[in-house]
């Protein structure tokens, strides 16, 4: 049996629902992985879509938007290609030191983060050079007086950075937009359906030679990204500041991965209300929820689950996608079969050393306590295109310390100051032109109870 692509998600989620189809793609070469690649492929070939067409628009607009107000879009660094594979190192790249921002002006004054943090230390007693160090962010940082604290250099700000992207989920797969100011409107195409029309508006005709054109035009909107203070707290013993190596291990390790945890909650669960409004919460308006099987067992996750909730994912979002799972999900996605017939065979696939394989339908399963909800409740299973997430980033930090905070237990305490927000580049899902079900970058299994 030749087994063909499907054309639309309609298609794909009928040939998933068809045993013997499914059965059939199994045998070929490659099996279902190849199909679902392919499928992917014919889709972002057949209509690129918001892709191509939100890409090229929002980078003129922003263009214009950033010549409207005296700056050179030439040196703009947005990369607004989101149908690029999202990988760690090029996470990396777009966090390497800005040299506009304004910490830049203090690069080149401390050999790492430590000595920065043991400088400013407010029981240091500095003499010569390093007192003149200090006296020089001091200065740069009564500049700014209303961020509070010292001015943090760029290159210690973007070293934190890129350390916290082992440990963070959004960060490395989202859209981090630099922002010079507290306020950034971004610019976005106001589309909810493409059945009459697309981006908002847009209408090709076909007409006689001089006959009269009819008019249309995209709808554009635009959201408003607004910093907000995200503030990490350390009680460091006065022993460990004065340790310049083991200090400086403590700040590069424990200061990253605790920013990139929280921050992962706001871009995922924030409400949006004096934070971040998160990809995943209640809130987020371009969310699909799949709902469960006819019959489903509470608290089950099945193979039917998964294969709509892939049909529900923006076409032009399958390539960059990834599952977000609670860990108490991995037991039923480890035990997740394919019925065939009488027989049947297990998704979940092990690699030659015996170990699970995470992925399903070829896209990544990220297993983290971070999910929305546990097993059984809508959360618990994901499927999140993040590049479609928008972080508008200050692009400064700053950085104090108290030695009153925990002064009977002989420890200073370390404050450093964010400041950044995040939001859904969609608002809306989007009805497909031939008026199937609903497709979004954000999709979630129901609650199974």
């Amino acid at each position: 049996m030749t087994v063909t692509i499907p054309e639309s998600p309609a298609d794909l989620e009928d040939f998933l629902a068809d045993d013997t189809k499914v059965k059939a793609a199994y045998a070929e070469e490659g099996g279902l992985a190849r199909l679902i690649k392919a499928y992917a492929k014919t889709m972002h070939e057949k209509d690129p879509g918001i892709a191509a067409q939100i890409r090229e628009q929002t980078q003129l607009i922003f263009h214009e938007m950033m010549e409207a107000n005296g700056m050179d879009s030439k040196k703009s660094k947005v990369n607004l290609n989101y149908t690029e594979p999202v990988q760690q190192n090029r996470a990396a790249r777009r966090h390497q030191p800005n040299p506009d921002a304004p910490g830049a002006v203090l690069n080149g004054e401390f050999p790492n983060i430590a000595a920065y943090l043991q400088t400013i230390w407010n029981k240091a007693n500095l003499k010569g050079d390093a007192a003149e160090k200090l006296q020089r962010v001091k200065d740069y940082s009564e500049k700014i007086p209303s961020e509070g604290g010292f001015l943090v250099p760029e290159e210690f700000r973007a070293e934190l950075l890129i350390a916290s992207l082992g440990a963070a989920i959004v960060r490395p797969r989202a859209r981090v937009i630099p922002m010079s100011s507290a306020t950034l409107r971004f610019p976005k195409i106001d589309e909810t359906s493409r059945v009459s029309s697309v981006y908002g508006g847009i209408v090709v005709y076909r007409t006689e030679e001089g006959e009269e054109l009819v008019e249309s035009q995209a709808a554009f909107g635009s959201l408003k990204l607004e910093a907000t203070k995200q503030t990490a707290l350390a009680h460091v013993p006065n022993e460990l500041v004065k340790d310049a190596p083991a200090f400086g291990g403590f700040i590069e390790q424990t200061f990253p991965e605790a920013m990139a945890y929280y921050e992962d909650l706001d871009f995922l669960l924030g409400t949006g209300v004096g934070e971040p409004l998160g990809a995943l919460a209640s809130t987020n308006t371009a969310i699909i929820t799949v709902a469960k099987e006819t019959g489903q067992i509470a608290s089950t996750v099945l193979w039917q689950n998964v294969i709509r909730m892939y049909a529900r994912m923006l076409p032009s979002s399958l390539a960059t996608a990834v599952w977000l799972a609670s860990p108490d999900v991995f037991v039923e996605l480890a035990t997740m079969a394919l019925e065939v017939g009488t027989g049947g065979s297990a998704v979940w696939l092990v690699d030659a050393h015996g170990a699970p394989v995470l992925t399903l339908l070829g896209r990544p399963v990220i297993m983290t306590e971070r999910a929305p909800a546990a097993l059984g409740t809508q959360g618990d299973l994901s499927f999140v295109d993040f590049s479609m997430y928008l972080i508008g980033d200050r692009q400064m930090m700053t950085a104090a310390s108290s030695e009153h905070v925990k002064f009977t237990s002989d420890k200073t305490t370390y404050r450093l100051i964010a400041r950044n927000d995040g939001r859904p580049w969609l608002e809306s899902a989007i009805t497909p032109h031939n008026g199937s079900a609903n497709l979004s970058p954000f999709v979630q299994l129901a609650t199974r109870a």
